[in-house]
């Protein structure tokens, strides 16, 4: 189930509180890339389920504009501010200007984990909420970019399955 009444901010930062206790424990028994890998592959499953749990609130397929809606949530405490480029039902394209996630992390000295517990969650959030959305992105503020780069489509060709 999907909590809306806590900010996705909040919940990030409680999530990486934990998941930073986590590497570190993998860290000193299995090593670096285990501790990495592991915890990328958490953060990934559960941004799938949180996109196909997302998903059962839509009676249709959701769309393009259906995640521009759910981009409220990513917003939500000014956590983002973005420059929209374009929004329709198949694509989606805007420039993240200010990562609140990203500061977060650094404040809390996990800034070299950030793109692990939160920038990989965006493809892997497509994947569950609808796996014809693609998505797309070069840069990123948490790698030192100026902006982060987010570019959705959704593929119209049926495979036999919406």
């Amino acid at each position: 189930m999907t909590d809306h009444a806590t900010p996705i901010l909040t919940r990030r930062r409680i999530e990486a509180a934990i998941l930073k206790d986590v590497y570190d424990v993998l860290l000193s028994t299995h090593g670096a890339k285990i501790a990495l890998e592991t915890i990328r592959a958490a953060v990934t499953q559960s941004a799938i389920s949180q996109g196909k749990a997302m998903a059962t609130g839509f009676d249709h397929a959701p769309d393009l504009l259906d995640v521009m809606e759910i981009l409220k949530l990513w917003t939500q405490d000014d956590a983002l501010e973005l420059d929209l480029i374009s929004s329709s039902e198949s694509e989606l394209s805007f420039d993240v200007t200010r990562c609140r996630y990203a500061e977060m992390y650094q404040d809390m000295g996990i800034g070299f984990l950030g793109g692990v517990m939160s920038c990989q969650r965006d493809g892997s959030f497509c994947q569950g909420i609808n796996p014809r959305i693609t998505f797309h992105r070069t840069q990123t503020i948490m790698e030192g970019a100026k902006f982060c780069d987010f570019r959705f489509t959704l593929n119209n060709a049926s495979n036999g399955d919406q």
